[in-house]
């Protein structure tokens, strides 16, 4: 799995909120072999394994279900570094959107953003960047409700929410989640954001900076450009995979995304001894695994999410990775 991008900045904060609510930060950073100390160093970087049992620790240390939305709750604007800097000189929510979408990859791997855009609504929706299983609610509200507090700070709390919805059921703290959205919460929605009117899209923004924007944008480009250079070729093909997870793109299609001839990114993948169809079943695979522990979906839907068509080819499949079929295995971790 890809290498987690994670400025340790919003590890500070969540030990901050596990020390605020009464837990000893050393004895959590210790179960996942860290120190205080080492939470000190601005180059610290942690796996997705030693993330995931931070999290879960932090669940299980404070008690505290809604852990995620209190921990996104004090996530401001100028915690997210120089991205939260471009936003906050936007023009429009349209543009800051489209910044947020173009470079959140730059502040986290764990989720990714997109603009969506109906007839008399626009969707900023957020999705698992990276399968993040039994943590991903809190994940999720925690990014959302940052999220949330850069576009209040933007419009200086002009912009009021139509709704906040999130894909998982109601975790029994929908009135908190509310208070904190300001605005009305839905569950079971099949997708996690936020519902804004159209028309605050491109009303012009009293903060606006052009200059300054286009300065920090200009950064912000060439780190991207430098963090797609130090990935390996088939991290890359990976996040894409997983960030299109509604609809896998095509070899031809992931290609073209990256500037290259099919050929040519069959070559370089197969340099690093695997192949398009290779990450493609990996993939799924993880998809199929987590869809499956979280409950969420039954064994269908999982298995048309993943571009099976055919129960059976979906059923083979998964006895070939794990050696039992998804019912057996669903069952066995329930």
């Amino acid at each position: 799995m890809q290498d987690l991008v994670l400025p340790v900045q919003y590890i500070r904060q969540i030990a901050d909120l596990v020390s605020d609510m009464g837990t000893d930060v050393a004895a959590w950073l210790a179960r996942s072999h860290l120190s205080t100390a080492q939470l000190q160093a601005d180059n610290l970087q942690l796996s997705q394994a030693h993330f995931h049992q931070l999290i879960e620790d932090a669940l299980s240390c404070t008690g505290e279900p809604a852990f995620g939305l209190l921990l996104g709750e004090r996530l401001v604007v100028n915690t997210h570094g120089l991205l939260g800097y471009a936003a906050m000189n936007s023009t429009s929510l349209r543009q800051a959107a489209q910044l947020i979408e173009r470079y959140i990859s730059l502040r986290t791997s764990l989720i990714s953003i997109r603009l969506v855009e109906t007839a008399d609504e626009a969707h900023l929706v957020f999705a698992e960047a990276m399968p993040l299983g039994s943590i991903s609610r809190p994940v999720l509200e925690a990014v959302i409700l940052a999220i949330k507090n850069v576009l209040d700070f933007m419009t200086q709390g002009s912009c009021v929410l139509k709704r906040t919805v999130f894909a998982f059921p109601d975790p029994g703290y929908a009135d908190l989640a509310s208070e904190l959205c300001k605005c009305e919460v839905g569950y079971n929605q099949g997708w996690s954001g936020f519902v804004l009117p159209i028309q605050a899209l491109d009303q012009p923004l009293k903060m606006a900076d052009a200059a300054s924007f286009h300065d920090a944008e200009q950064i912000l480009q060439r780190e991207l450009g430098k963090l797609n250079a130090a990935q390996p070729m088939s991290a890359r093909v990976r996040r894409v995979m997983l960030e299109k997870q509604q609809g896998f793109p095509s070899l031809n299609l992931t290609a073209r995304l990256f500037h290259l001839t099919p050929r040519t990114l069959h070559r370089r993948l197969q340099a690093e001894g695997t192949s398009f169809k290779a990450l493609l079943e990996e993939v799924r695979h993880s998809l199929a695994l987590e869809h499956l522990k979280s409950g969420h979906m039954s064994v269908e839907d999982i298995a048309y999410s993943l571009g099976y068509t055919d129960m059976a080819n979906f059923r083979r499949a998964f006895k070939r990775w794990q050696l039992q079929s998804p019912s057996a295995y669903r069952a066995e971790q329930q």
